[in-house]
């Protein structure tokens, strides 16, 4: 019985709601009008378009609001929402096949000698 969230309790995110956890996850609790003043300048979003996005966030349990100043606290770290992206990609992508999307990563980009080699030691790792 642990305090972490379940498998099927996973949040879904949107890529936008991403862009907004992103600054979160770089900079930790942060004001709201500090992360729409910075996702205005990054990215040309309207400071509104950013509100909207972290009171949803707010509302999937994803960000907290702490007062005062309306700071933004970080709920889920950003390897849980990895890991999920990455299991709905190769679920519906790749038919759930680890390998298949292996196999196309491999064939899409040149990868160093280095970068081989550790591929190399994180499948000997996993046996």
């Amino acid at each position: 019985m642990g305090d972490g969230i379940k498998e099927e309790e996973v949040i879904k995110l949107f890529d936008s709601e991403l862009k907004v956890m992103d600054v979160l996850w770089k900079y930790g609790d942060t004001p709201a009008k500090i992360v729409a003043d910075m996702l205005t300048s990054e990215l040309g979003w309207n400071k509104n378009t950013t509100y909207t996005l972290i009171k949803r966030c707010i509302k999937k349990g994803a960000i907290q609001r702490l007062e005062p100043n309306f700071l933004c606290h970080v709920l889920i770290p950003k390897e849980q929402v990895q890991e999920a992206e990455t299991n709905e990609l190769i679920n519906k992508v790749y038919d759930g096949s680890v390998d298949k999307l292996f196999a196309a990563l491999l064939e899409k980009k040149e990868l160093s000698k280095d970068q081989i080699a550790r591929l190399k030691q994180m499948v000997e790792e996993w046996k």
